[in-house]
């Protein structure tokens, strides 16, 4: 789970604009999937709460995350949160918890994990609320923030389009990825798309970027893309270790996190691209509940816990220095 440029030409006069994104059960791959489709399963009504953490601060295993307990509510900070957030004790994140390492299912295929689980932990504590991450479809989210969610966590690309319907506030840079089986035996060629079959997952901007390409190769009369919009990352994961699929586009964290878990089936194709901000969802409008999100961030920032977050993750490189309300972004 934006507004970088990818700029790997579909044709001679063909651009592929990354905006970038954000994201157990499908066994038939066997063992060398079982870590990465752990996190398969995910539904639109889930009500899976994301556990405690390792009790050590650091990661036992690839899923044990950062203990967040430790971490002590910060009154000046939490006083910021409307009533609308705070009433039940909880807050309640939005997820689609199909994106390792970001956010997924860990091995009971029930239980949130990855940093931004963590991350959603960390806030909760700052703001003295228990912590509940709510699985859901990726393209579902951001509808619900405000109602279903007091907000969403799950690798959200800040874009012009999506500042129309909900507030941001950033807290991680990620590029984007393509991946291929391990030897590029499709010959897939990032400067020449048309008549590739692309994997993406639903609602991404990966999604719309791929459409965009489709278009401009039915206006070139060349092969069309064609694009295989699955709900879970995994499954777009899947589709292209078992060739249904020549090639996956995903955020950078995403593509290294999936090559690692499949035993290295899978490799990056090219360099990664298109650098841009991930944020956290609110409300549009609800200024208090952004404000309150922005100021606690900076906090984890600036006294080393998120560093310490992303530490465990292996995601140090998408490290922000300032929590940002609604940048600038083309």
């Amino acid at each position: 789970m934006r507004s970088s440029t990818f700029k790997g030409a579909v044709s001679n006069n063909t651009v592929f604009k990354n905006t970038g994104l954000r994201r157990a059960g499908v066994l038939i791959l066997g063992a060398v999937l079982s870590m990465s489709l752990a996190a398969c399963g995910t539904t639109d009504t889930g009500d899976s709460a994301s556990g405690a953490g390792s009790g050590d601060g650091a990661s036992k295993s690839s899923t044990d995350g950062f203990d967040t307990s430790a971490i002590a509510k910060d009154e000046k900070i939490a006083a910021l949160l409307p009533e609308s957030v705070t009433k039940d004790g909880t807050l309640t994140v939005g997820a689609d918890t199909s994106y390792a390492p970001a956010e997924f299912l860990a091995a009971d295929g029930k239980t949130p994990v990855g940093f931004d689980v963590d991350l959603s932990k960390a806030l909760a504590a700052v703001f003295g609320l228990k912590e509940g991450t709510v699985t859901s479809s990726f393209d579902s989210i951001i509808p619900s923030v405000g109602s279903k969610y007091d907000i969403g966590i799950s690798s959200f690309t800040v874009t012009p389009e999506r500042m129309k319907a909900v507030d941001f506030v950033t807290y991680f840079n990620a590029g984007s990825t393509f991946v291929v089986k391990k030897g590029n035996p499709a010959k897939v060629d990032t400067s020449s798309l048309c008549g590739v079959k692309i994997a993406v997952q639903t609602g991404t901007t990966q999604e719309d970027e791929a459409n965009k390409a489709e278009v401009q190769c039915k206006a070139d009369g060349k092969p069309n893309v064609q694009i295989q919009s699955m709900k879970a990352q995994t499954d777009v994961t899947t589709a292209v270790v078992t060739g249904k699929a020549d090639v996956f586009y995903a955020d950078t964290p995403v593509a290294g996190y999936a090559i690692k878990q499949t035993g290295n089936a899978l490799e990056a194709l090219g360099d990664d691209v298109g650098i841009a901000p991930e944020a956290v969802a609110i409300k549009k409008g609800d200024t208090a509940t952004a404000n309150a999100v922005q100021q606690a961030l900076q906090k984890l920032i600036d006294d080393g816990t998120y560093g310490k977050i992303l530490d465990t993750w292996g995601v140090s490189k998408g490290a922000v220095t300032k929590a940002e309300i609604n940048p600038t972004v083309e």
